[in-house]
């Protein structure tokens, strides 16, 4: 299974440390292999990677490109958006 999506960052502070935390612990949930990147930029990090998550640099305003393959592919991208829609619930 495959789940892709464009989401936007919302929250105050984009995804700082604590927002690339909550969205890294959320990926790890999952067995699929979750991919993210700046809808303006092609490099893509490990979505369960705090680390990688950080160095997208993701500013509030800026949209998101998730690509999620495997088996719970589809709920992976369902909680990775209810995150975003609830701005990781900082506001």
């Amino acid at each position: 299974m495959e789940a892709e999506g464009i989401l936007q960052v919302r929250n105050k502070f984009g995804l700082h440390a604590r927002a690339s935390t909550r969205l890294a612990q959320v990926a790890q949930k999952f067995r699929s292999n979750i991919r993210i990147s700046r809808s303006d930029d092609d490099q893509e990090v490990d979505g369960k990677s705090i680390l990688g998550i950080l160095t997208l640099g993701a500013e509030r305003g800026i949209e998101i490109r998730l690509r999620i393959s495997g088996d719970d592919a589809e709920d992976a991208y369902k909680a990775i958006e209810e995150l975003f829609r609830k701005n990781f619930d900082e506001e």
